[in-house]
């Protein structure tokens, strides 16, 4: 089905019950009209990564179902498939049928394959000069040795983890396979593909190699003219500042809000809601608003929405108002690739705190776009500090591995129910229309008025809310749809 203007939920096959089977009960049984769709994160073989480094796109992990699972998940929701258009496993066709044949093998250009890379550059590169300036989520060149059948040894350009090769993008051969598998995702219900990490796909001699303009367009452009015939669009994603993921919006793609987060916080710690204002109006309608997502709470997306001294302070706010938030979480010791993102999930962010939790949920529901909800944060899930030590991986702190019993369980907690009554108020008033409009007012320094209208201004949701003692009312057409005291007393 197309993409419907209908929260979409944020999960694993193996994170609401064990498999796709009992996710799909789970939502028949506790979650309902809450959501209209669902972003299954990586269910394909793979050999890193919890997903994202997929070995084969043309099977379904056997540990959680199969095909027909998936398919029967898309006859009641519009689905988002991940596509990691950067990178693919060393178990996969490509990487093992190429280190048994090297240049025999038909994927022989399907790697970048960095000494070739930078003979066609000139003489004499890489220099150190070149190394420095990519992009990198390494303290080192982005290599990784392979050794052929033949006894030969070169290196493949690597920007992640050791499982995940980057693709040749502009091969042929490349080309093909992207062609090929996005085809078979659509035919398998995705209505919607996330394009994991695309900024990274483009190498280009003389550049940081991330986000190159304007091939990065040409590729963006080649995977929406695949899906167009077939009625699907992608949403690229990328955690950077704000203006990069305005430009991808002004190309007519559907984009996230990673900003949101952190002006969220910040507008909750300090009780003031100009910065959360103005991000609203700034805003636009075409896009996927989050919270939170399987990855940490990103700082650097809020760059300029908030000034230094304001994202500093939210950061630190995080960590004392934070329930079990410790800096050493988002650290190189819990295996954190990026500084600039803080693990931990939303409501333990708050503190635990239902009614600052509540309240940042209808904030991003009146907020311009389609909100999505990770499944912790759906039910109001603390901070897994058994997984996360029993790992040693820092984002494990927001991956818990609900059963269908525990989500039995979470469902009857009152900010958990409000939250699901809410969102499904949210997916079938008319005022969200995407077509509509948002107009937002800050009467005092701790207070905001957001409201909304249809395109033919005939029905009005409002929110009103004080950031300082957290209280709201929500109205629609006039009449109140929910509301919360000081009292700490949430009203239907």
């Amino acid at each position: 089905m197309p993409v419907q203007n209908k929260a979409m939920l944020i999960t694993y096959a193996d994170s609401m019950g064990k498999n796709l089977k009992e996710v799909q009960e789970v939502l028949d049984q506790y979650i309902g009209d809450a959501i209209g769709g669902v972003h299954l994160l990586p269910f394909f073989p793979s050999t890193g990564d919890r997903g994202f480094a997929p070995s084969d796109y043309t099977k379904v992990d056997s540990a959680f179902g199969d095909w027909q699972d998936v398919e029967a998940l898309g006859e009641k929701y519009y689905l988002m498939f991940d596509f990691m258009i950067n990178h693919i496993s060393r178990e996969s066709v490509m990487y093992q049928d190429f280190k048994a044949k090297h240049d025999a093998s038909e994927y022989k250009d399907f790697f970048i394959r960095w000494e070739k890379f930078w003979q066609e550059a000139g003489e004499n590169r890489p220099t150190q000069a070149d190394v420095d300036l990519i992009y990198k989520r390494k303290d080192r060149a982005p290599i990784q040795p392979i050794t052929f059948a033949d006894g030969t040894t070169e290196n493949l350009w690597n920007t992640f983890g050791e499982e995940q090769i980057d693709i040749d993008v502009k091969a042929t051969v490349a080309k093909e396979f992207i062609k090929r598998t996005l085809t078979e995702m659509v035919a398998h219900g995705a209505d919607l593909i996330r394009l994991d990490a695309f900024a990274y796909a483009i190498k280009k001699a003389d550049t940081n190699d991330f986000f190159i303009e304007p091939e990065i367009w040409d590729l963006l452009n080649e995977v929406r003219d695949i899906l167009a015939p077939l009625q699907a669009e992608i949403l690229p994603e990328i955690h950077e500042h704000y203006s990069i993921p305005k430009k991808i919006a002004d190309h007519d793609f559907f984009i996230y809000d990673f900003a949101l987060p952190m002006t969220t916080l910040y507008t909750m710690y300090s009780g003031k809601t100009n910065r959360l204002a103005k991000w609203l109006r700034m805003s636009p309608m075409k896009q996927f608003t989050t919270l939170d997502t399987h990855d940490g709470i990103g700082v650097v997306d809020a760059r300029d929405i908030l000034t230094d001294a304001e994202i500093d302070f939210a950061s630190e706010e995080l960590y004392k108002v934070g329930a079990n938030v410790k800096k050493t979480y988002s650290s190189a010791s819990y295996n954190n690739l990026d500084i600039y993102q803080i693990n931990s999930t939303y409501y333990s962010a708050l503190g635990n705190d239902d009614k600052a939790y509540l309240l940042s949920r209808a904030f991003q529901i009146f907020a311009p776009g389609i909100p999505q909800i990770y499944y912790v944060g759906l039910l109001a899930g603390v901070n897994d500090i058994e997984l996360l030590e029993a790992t040693k991986e820092g984002r494990n702190i927001n991956r818990h591995y609900y059963s269908k019993a525990e989500v039995a369980q979470e469902v009857k907690r009152p900010v958990v129910a409000k939250l699901l009554q809410l969102l499904a108020w949210r997916n079938e008033f008319a005022a969200f229309d995407l077509a509509g409009s948002i107009e937002v007012t800050t009467p005092t320094a701790e207070t905001i008025v957001i409201t909304r209208k249809d395109s033919d201004q005939q029905n009005v949701a409002v929110l009103e809310a004080n950031a300082a003692d957290k209280t709201f009312k929500i109205t629609a057409n006039g009449h109140e749809v929910m509301s919360q005291t000081v009292a700490d007393q949430t009203q239907l």
